[in-house]
């Protein structure tokens, strides 16, 4: 951002304009609200969403519960799985048997993350409380990063928000400067050249 460039036009100058005035508090403006707003926006962005995720975390920690599996049989060749990372993209579905929390028997097509599942193989299944499976519930950690990059995400919004509304305000007085020295051509242009012609 160029604010400071517009500081300059505060110098005590006979050739200063009131829009150059005007340009360089709109820097001044712009220049405290990216280091002043933008962090206090990113900082009451961040915290409001790990309050929400934390509670989601909890919540789903909660209702979700870990069981043990045991592998009837492989279903069909592995498949992606987006909780995986990149190096261990493919899971396998196979056909599972678990209890539920609730005490009754479950049997159906799950993934796993057995790389060759056998039957009798066992592994841990994430389910409600009537024991569908369900995705792993959000890790702690893995809320603080999503809310930290929110913050940052907010901060850096506020940031460009306010550098587009200085560019906004810059533009438009670029426009009345121009309007000016046409007026001012318009005034001084039939008369231009012919001093001391005596025309």
């Amino acid at each position: 951002m160029r604010a400071i460039s517009g500081l300059w036009r505060w110098r005590h100058n006979p050739l200063r304009r009131t829009t150059d005035l005007v340009e360089s508090w709109a820097a001044l403006t712009a220049l405290l609200l990216v280091l002043v707003a933008a962090p206090v926006t990113g900082s009451l962005a961040g915290t409001a969403a790990q309050e929400s995720l934390q509670q989601s975390v909890r919540d789903q920690h909660r209702t979700r519960h870990e069981v043990t599996a045991t592998v009837v049989r492989k279903l069909n060749r592995p498949e992606p799985d987006p909780e995986l990372s990149p190096g261990r993209t493919l899971r396998s579905r196979v056909l599972a048997s678990w209890t539920a929390p609730d005490g009754t028997r479950r049997q159906g097509p799950v993934p796993t993350p057995l790389r060759d599942p056998r039957p009798g193989e066992t592994f841990a299944l994430w389910t409600d409380a009537r024991g569908t499976p369900v995705p792993r519930p959000l890790a702690p950690t893995t809320a603080t990063t999503h809310a930290v990059l929110a913050g940052i995400g907010a901060a850096l919004l506020t940031a460009g928000l306010v550098e587009a509304v200085r560019r906004l305000v810059l533009w438009h007085l670029v426009r009345l400067r121009y309007a000016q020295w046409d007026r001012a051509w318009e005034r001084m242009g039939p008369d231009w050249g012919r001093t001391g012609t005596g025309i």
